[in-house]
């Protein structure tokens, strides 16, 4: 599964309105970064309290970017 997929379906599960979710990918020589958007009434679901549900986002993506020798780094977007 693609990192670009992974985290499109992570988000989905996330939010009310899956059809809102963009993940756009950016990618470098040996790194990527993932620019997530949400609708508005929907970023608080994909942060969680304190950023939990974010930093564990990026700890999946870490996870799966290493398997595939890359790094990869989620941006939540506004």
């Amino acid at each position: 599964m693609p990192l670009k997929d992974l985290v499109l379906t992570i988000a989905r599960a996330l939010v009310d309105d899956p059809d809102a979710v963009e993940v756009r990918e950016i990618d470098g020589d040996h790194n990527s970064v993932m620019e997530l958007r949400v609708a508005k009434n929907d970023v608080g679901k994909v942060i969680g309290r304190d950023g939990r549900t974010a930093q564990s986002m990026r700890t999946i993506l870490t996870a799966a970017a290493s398997k595939t020798g890359r790094r990869s780094h989620l941006d939540i977007v506004d």
